[in-house]
């Protein structure tokens, strides 16, 4: 085991320092949160709030680096590694600035602009003959049927919009025509030594503003051998086309027995939490698909998950000060007591494991509600634990 230093900046860094902990390193963190397990799990940690809206800033991301370098005691001439959560689809040219100062464990500039342009993307697709819902860049005239008005280089699903032609045009959007089914990810780890899949489950908790707001994710979902070869195939004709390496994900909505890819995420996604092991083999092979190592080796030799679920847990019922609760080992990304949680943004995570995926995301949705209940209703349960829930 080792107890490297490893650079991470995402917009909340926890899973992949959790991963990069159970691996056996030592993360040192920039992330928008610095909640109390991204402090607990890591030598330091810097908060840079701003890069939620505003994306990372170069300069500011770079002071923040060489900060946690600081108090971690690592030399500024050690090239240490650093990895990429979400935060980067709309800055590809900060990528290429780190690129330069560190030794990049994630899809570089080049590969992420290209996987996050609709204007290269979808072509591309239509080329290589992959199923997708029909895709512009102009907002569709007198649409009969209904659209989404995606932004590009968006991730989660907050961005997500339907059209309506009585509404001002957004700046940096695209189009997609909506269609209805199973949000299907394949997850898969890129290497010298060829690529892998797992396949997750996802579901959406829409808010008035957000109708397609990420809800949860079940792991190791085993799907119609018809429909896994189709996005076994799709993914590993769009792999090379568009230069992927390390842990990506591919999403796709499967309608009847027909998947259609909607997004590429070239990066470690959601699906980390539910899919790594206690070993934190996924972390280490995704590291070594950048390190000239054998990644898909190592994860066929060593990798041995469990049936996970992981949630949000949303301030649906209006703004929450974080009480002063006791957790239970069940929830993460656990902000401090008195902490005010604006409407409708996330709180926690909770997580589930359990003898197969439906069961797990049961209990997940059940821990949702349960968790919310104990926030909001603090004042007449001060005497009552999260982790008394069920």
């Amino acid at each position: 085991m080792t107890t490297e230093t490893i650079l991470i900046v995402a917009l909340s860094g926890r899973m992949l320092a959790a991963s990069a902990q159970r691996a056996g390193y030592c993360p040192l963190v920039v992330d928008c949160f610095a909640d109390d397990d991204t402090l607990a799990l890591s030598g330091a940690v810097e908060k840079l709030p701003s890069a939620f809206t505003c994306g990372f800033d170069e300069r500011s991301l770079s002071d923040a680096l060489h900060a946690i370098m600081s108090k971690a005691g690592v030399g500024p001439t050690s090239n240490p590694l650093i990895v990429l959560g979400a935060g980067f689809e709309c800055e590809p040219e900060v990528i290429a600035a780190l690129s330069r100062e560190f030794r990049l464990c994630a899809c570089d500039a080049s590969v992420v602009s290209r996987s996050k342009d609709p204007a290269v993307l979808f072509p591309l697709l239509r080329d290589l003959g992959i199923v997708h819902p029909e895709t512009r860049l102009d907002p569709p005239a007198a649409a009969t049927e209904p659209w989404l008005s995606k932004r590009i280089g968006g991730s989660g699903g907050t961005h997500i919009f339907r059209y309506d032609a009585r509404r001002k045009v957004r700046p940096n959007r695209y189009y997609q025509r909506e269609v209805s089914g199973e949000l299907i990810s394949a997850t898969s780890l890129i290497g010298s030594d060829g690529q892998a899949f797992a396949f997750t489950r996802s579901w959406l908790s829409p808010s008035d503003r957000h109708p397609f707001r990420f809800g949860g994710i079940t792991g190791h979902v085993e799907l119609d051998e018809d429909i896994e070869a189709r996005i076994v195939d799709a993914c590993v004709s769009l792999a090379p086309a568009l230069a992927l390496k390390g842990l990506v994900s591919f999403d796709f909505i499967v309608v009847g027995d027909e998947p259609h890819l909607i997004e590429v995420n070239p990066r470690p996604g959601a699906s980390l939490d539910i899919l790594d092991d206690a070993s934190g083999t996924l972390f280490k092979a995704h590291l070594a698909a950048f390190t000239e190592n054998e990644a898909v080796e190592l994860l066929s030799r060593e990798w041995r998950p469990h049936p996970q679920a992981a949630a949000y847990v949303y301030a649906d019922r209006g703004e929450l000060t974080v009480p002063d609760v006791a957790w239970p080992e069940w929830v993460s990304d656990r902000p401090p007591p008195g902490r005010v949680i604006p409407p409708h943004a996330p709180v926690v995570t909770v997580r589930t494991l359990a003898e197969d995926p439906d069961t797990a995301e049961q209990v997940c949705r059940v821990r949702t509600r349960e968790i919310a209940d104990v926030l909001y209703q603090s004042s007449e349960n001060q005497g009552k634990r999260p982790d008394e829930c069920k």
